[in-house]
């Protein structure tokens, strides 16, 4: 997952719940299914938050040249 805010984003009481639990089962997957609970993350932060899409990507170590949508 490289260096990611994760941890700290799971107990931020401004992070949406969806966004935490995306987070938590990213952290419990193997490697091969990690992206796609991370991707899922990003993109409810970049939707319910005030963040961009890259600034969303990134918080959760991900490349922030992907899409959110």
């Amino acid at each position: 997952m490289g260096i990611t805010m994760a941890p700290l984003l799971m107990h931020s009481p401004d992070v949406p719940h969806a966004a935490k639990e995306a987070l938590r089962l990213a952290m419990l997957a193997p490697v091969e299914h990690r992206d796609a609970h991370l991707e899922l993350a990003a993109h409810v932060l970049y939707r319910e938050t005030d963040l961009d899409c890259a600034e969303a990507r990134d918080l959760v170590g991900l490349p922030t040249s992907g899409d959110c949508h």
